[in-house]
C-alpha cells in the first residue's frame, strides 16, 4: 500500500501541473487524516479526509479533493457567511465548488456533494433552494448537521473570531491575485466568475506596474575601477559595486479638473515606494499650460507637494524643462487627467501617463488609477 504522505505529494504535484490555478492554492493548504468522518470536508481552513477513503482514491480524484480544499480556504467562509445558517452555508459552497471542478473536467470521487439541479448556479442560490427543501421536510436531503458546525462555539473568543477571518481574508486575496494573472494569461478555470469579480481582472495594477517601473531603473551598476579590494591581494580583480542615485520624474497636471484625492494617493504610493530606495532625487514638475514649480526632494525627504495653477493643460512645457534641464533621464512618470496638448514626437525616455481616465495617448503607457 502506497504511503499516505508520499500519495498526498504525487496528487498536489500532479495538480499543479495540470491546473495550475488550483495547484498553487492547494499546496498551501494544511492536509490532515481524520478517522471519524467518513470521506473529506474543508471548512476554509484545512481539508479534512479519511485514511481510508484515500489511500481507494485514484489520483485523479485526489487531484478535485484537493482542488475542492483550495477553493473553499480561497472563498473566505465567515466573511460570505452574512447572517446564513453556516453548516448549510457550506454545503451549499460545496455544492457550487464541485460542480465548477467537474465543468473544468477534474474527476469527481464518491462521496463529493453534489446535485445536477444546482449545476450552473451560484452558491446563494443553492443555499435558498436547500432551506426551502428543509422548510418542505425534503426527505432527499442527504447532509445532517452536527452540532460542531451547526452551532456556534460560544467558547470562541471575539478575538479569536477576528483572526479567523483576517487569515481567511489574506488567503482570499493570494487566492484573487493569483487568479488575475491566470485571468490575464487566458489560464482561469472555467465558470470562476461565480464566485469572484472578475470584471476589473483586465485593467492594469497601477501599484504593481509603478513597482516594475522603479525596480527597472533602480539597479546597482557595476564597475572595473576601482577594482573591489576584497581578492586584490591575491591578484584576483573584481568589479566593483558602485551604488548609483536613482533620478525619478514626476510631472504633475496643476489644471483645475484634476483629482486631489487620487493626487494623494498616487504621492502617497510614491513616497511609500521610495522608503525602499536608498539612494534617490525626485524632480517633482507642477504644470498647467506652464511649469508652475520646480523642487527636488533626496532620500528620507517626504515627498510633498502644493499644486498652484488652475489654467489650461499644456504637457510640452514638461518635456521642454527636462530636455533643458536634466541629462540622461530615464522614466517620466506624469499625473494628469490627459486632457491636454501632447508633443509631437515621443522622447527618448520612457513615460508612464497616471490617470484616473483612459484615454488614447500618442506615446508611453497609461497607468490607469482605480
Amino acid at each position: 500500500m502506497q504511503k499516505t504522505d508520499e500519495k498526498i505529494s504525487q496528487a498536489k504535484a500532479k495538480l499543479l501541473l495540470e491546473y495550475p490555478y488550483f495547484g498553487t492554492l492547494a499546496s498551501k493548504i494544511d492536509v490532515i487524516i481524520n478517522d471519524d468522518i467518513e470521506a473529506f470536508k474543508s471548512d476554509g481552513k484545512k481539508l479534512e479526509i479519511n485514511s481510508d477513503y484515500l489511500q481507494n482514491l485514484q489520483l485523479s480524484e485526489m487531484e478535485f479533493v484537493f482542488a475542492n480544499g483550495a477553493m473553499h480556504a480561497s472563498l473566505a467562509h465567515e466573511m460570505r457567511k452574512n447572517k446564513r445558517s453556516g453548516w448549510l452555508w457550506q454545503m451549499a459552497t460545496d455544492m457550487a465548488v464541485n460542480d465548477m471542478l467537474v465543468q473544468n473536467g477534474l474527476d469527481m470521487p464518491y462521496g463529493a456533494q453534489y446535485r445536477e439541479r444546482f449545476s450552473g448556479m451560484y452558491a446563494e442560490e443553492i443555499y435558498a433552494e436547500l432551506k426551502d427543501d428543509i422548510l418542505r421536510d425534503d426527505e432527499n436531503l442527504e447532509y445532517e448537521a452536527d452540532d460542531v458546525d451547526d452551532v456556534q462555539n460560544n467558547e470562541q473568543t471575539r478575538q479569536e473570531l477576528e483572526e479567523e477571518i483576517l487569515q481567511e481574508q489574506l488567503f482570499a486575496e493570494d487566492a484573487i491575485a493569483l487568479l488575475e494573472s491566470k485571468t490575464q494569461t487566458g489560464e482561469a478555470p472555467t465558470t470562476i466568475e461565480r464566485f469572484f469579480q472578475l470584471h476589473d481582472f483586465g485593467k492594469v495594477d497601477w501599484r504593481n506596474e509603478l513597482r516594475i517601473a522603479l525596480d527597472k531603473y533602480f539597479q546597482d551598476d557595476y564597475a572595473l575601477m576601482p577594482p573591489s579590494k576584497k581578492l586584490l591581494y591575491s591578484g584576483i580583480y573584481l568589479p566593483s559595486n558602485i551604488s548609483q542615485t536613482f533620478r525619478l520624474i514626476i510631472a504633475v497636471d496643476s489644471s483645475g479638473s484634476i483629482d486631489e484625492v487620487l493626487l494623494n494617493e498616487f504621492l502617497s504610493e510614491v513616497n511609500f515606494l521610495m522608503t525602499l530606495v536608498q539612494n534617490y532625487q525626485i524632480e517633482l514638475l507642477v504644470c498647467d499650460d506652464k511649469i508652475q514649480s520646480h523642487s527636488t526632494f533626496y532620500s528620507g525627504e517626504r515627498l510633498e507637494i502644493d499644486v498652484k495653477g488652475g489654467g489650461a493643460t499644456d504637457f510640452r512645457p514638461v518635456f521642454h524643462f527636462i530636455e533643458e534641464k536634466f541629462d540622461d533621464v530615464k522614466l517620466l512618470l506624469y499625473f494628469t487627467d490627459l486632457d491636454g496638448i501632447f508633443p509631437k514626437n515621443a522622447p527618448d525616455y520612457e513615460v508612464k501617463w497616471v490617470s484616473a481616465v483612459e484615454k488614447e495617448i500618442p506615446f508611453g503607457i497609461l497607468l490607469q488609477l482605480l
